[in-house]
């Protein structure tokens, strides 16, 4: 099969331990974002199968018309809204996904905390520039930390902030603050205590309609002068302009972010980069190498086995009797 694999930014995939699943495919790679049904459609031509690197593209029906010989696509983690997934099952398109059930966001959302409060990356750079100290950090022990959302990723945040000693909430669905109760964590009286009261607050909630705007200008503003907010879930989670508005009023004072609202993000050209307020990172949450060999790995297996007239982990199993081999 022809399996083309965009959006590899660090140009990693073909180093990965699994990539030797595609020994028997034809593979071309591409380590860019393109945007717009033209250069999408210019890249994919010809594609058999295409891997999708999370949700770095977004594959609609107008962009699908212009590729007649695609059959597959494997998405790498679970599907989410950028494929229409409607669209693929009309012309039996075969989707795939798998799980990614590691800790690497987690991870990255705990670096960001304490570098954000220690002042890490400010206090390494004057160090290199002969500078000594120049700032005065703060720990985390004894802190309040809110936790907004108590799926996977959340579960395990809560469990780095009590490790640390901090006071952990939990605010959510009342499914996610049952199972926060149900493992002896505290949960917010209420959203406004949960905003006002809480010294870190850490988004942890999956990106929906629902959802797209969910925290709003006014609960940014209860935040403390001196709280910190961190982002590593989905940046439309936040009403659009309202964390630069609030982080240049002054509440909350800071911010450590992983996620912006079109990416990748070049040139130093999104406005929170300009803010000394806020520490920004690309995106690496999920990028990781145990991580990708998991991501990657089912992708992979989900195209060995649909070329072999069988499949492991498809979503739109009404495409497969649509499909002309």
């Amino acid at each position: 099969m022809r399996v083309v694999i965009s959006d590899d930014f660090q140009d990693c995939v073909r180093h990965l331990d699994c990539f030797s699943k595609l020994a028997h495919h034809d593979v071309r790679i591409y380590n860019d974002n393109v945007k717009g049904t033209d250069a999408l459609a210019e890249r994919f031509a010809g594609a058999d199968a295409i891997v999708l690197t999370r949700e770095r593209t977004r594959i609609d029906a107008s962009l699908l018309e212009r590729l007649p010989r695609l059959r597959m696509i494997s998405q790498t983690g679970k599907l989410a809204a950028h494929v229409d997934l409607q669209a693929c099952t009309d012309r039996g398109i075969v989707v795939a996904d798998g799980s990614g059930a590691g800790s690497a966001t987690a991870e990255l959302t705990w670096a960001l905390m304490l570098t954000s409060r220690r002042h890490l990356l400010e206090e390494a750079t004057r160090l290199k520039s002969g500078l000594w100290q120049g700032h005065l950090g703060q720990q985390l022990h004894g802190q309040r930390l809110g936790v907004w959302s108590y799926g996977r990723i959340g579960r395990q945040v809560a469990a780095y902030g009590r490790a640390f000693g901090m006071k952990v909430w939990v605010w959510g669905r009342e499914t996610s603050t049952e199972a926060a109760r149900q493992d002896g964590f505290e949960v917010a009286p209420s959203r406004e205590e949960f905003f006002a009261q809480s010294d870190v607050v850490s988004l942890h909630v999956r990106l929906n309609n629902e959802t797209t705007g969910i925290v709003t200008g006014q609960d940014l503003r209860r935040m403390k002068p001196t709280a910190l907010l961190v982002n590593t879930s989905r940046a439309e989670l936040i009403a659009a302009g309202a964390l630069l508005a609030a982080l240049r009023s002054g509440s909350p004072g800071f911010a450590a972010v992983d996620v912006y609202e079109s990416e990748p993000v070049l040139g130093a050209s999104h406005p929170l980069l300009q803010l000394p307020n806020v520490l920004c990172t690309p995106h690496i949450g999920y990028v990781e190498k145990d991580n990708f060999e998991r991501y990657f790995g089912m992708a992979f297996d989900n195209i060995n086995a649909f070329a072999n007239a069988s499949l492991l982990h498809y979503v739109n199993s009404d495409a497969l009797g649509k499909i002309s081999r």
